[in-house]
């Protein structure tokens, strides 16, 4: 193998790198998305404290 051989080789190792470095980040970003979706989306529940006795309820915090 001579110098232009090594030379492309190693270039198209970076591009493979680089393309599967790109494509994992796309999927962290994707998952990373899809988890803010369901917080967002699941109905947030609240204890809140009632006025009297110490007695908890739950209530729907819209």
């Amino acid at each position: 193998m001579n110098t232009a051989d090594a030379t492309i080789e190693n270039a198209l190792s970076v591009v493979a790198r680089s393309r599967d470095m790109r494509e994992r980040a796309l999927e962290r970003r994707r998952e990373l998305q899809r988890r803010t979706e369901v917080i967002i989306t699941r109905p947030l529940y609240v204890l809140k404290k009632n006025e009297g006795p110490k007695q908890l309820s739950l209530k729907l915090d819209s």
